[in-house]
């Protein structure tokens, strides 16, 4: 009897809980929001975002929309980011909310993220004053 219960707790430690894993994209965006980093960021937008920063709004290729958050960047350099709501219990589908601190202001900022294939990436990326 104790062979199988520890053969399946070895399952759980070696196999975190996927919703765990879901999670994670959120956390690493709020990491790469805090240091700036429109780079990394980029890497996880879709061929075409929706960009929404203050009072623009705006379909831009990747290359465009990475360039305009690098902008962004510069003129608000961010100083902390927060997750404070994120959805991943669909399985094609992620949301996240993130409050960003910068040194001109505090802001909010939302990201959805769309499944192709096996990866999420972000089709709509908004960036309001915090509130």
């Amino acid at each position: 009897m104790i062979k199988p219960l520890l053969s399946l707790l070895i399952l759980f430690v070696q196999f975190p809980s996927l919703s765990v894993l879901q999670g994670d994209i959120i956390d690493t965006l709020s990491t790469h929001f805090k240091n700036g980093n429109s780079k990394e960021i980029a890497v996880n937008f879709s061929s075409s975002v929706d960009l929404i920063i203050i009072d623009e709004e705006d379909v831009y290729s990747k290359a465009q929309a990475e360039q305009i958050l690098r902008s962004f960047f510069s003129k608000y350099v961010p100083v902390k980011s927060t997750v404070i709501h994120r959805l991943n219990n669909n399985p094609n589908y992620r949301y996240g909310a993130l409050s960003l601190a910068t040194k001109s202001g505090n802001f909010r900022v939302s990201i959805t993220m769309k499944k192709t294939g096996t990866a999420f990436f972000i089709t709509e990326l908004r960036i309001e004053a915090d509130k």
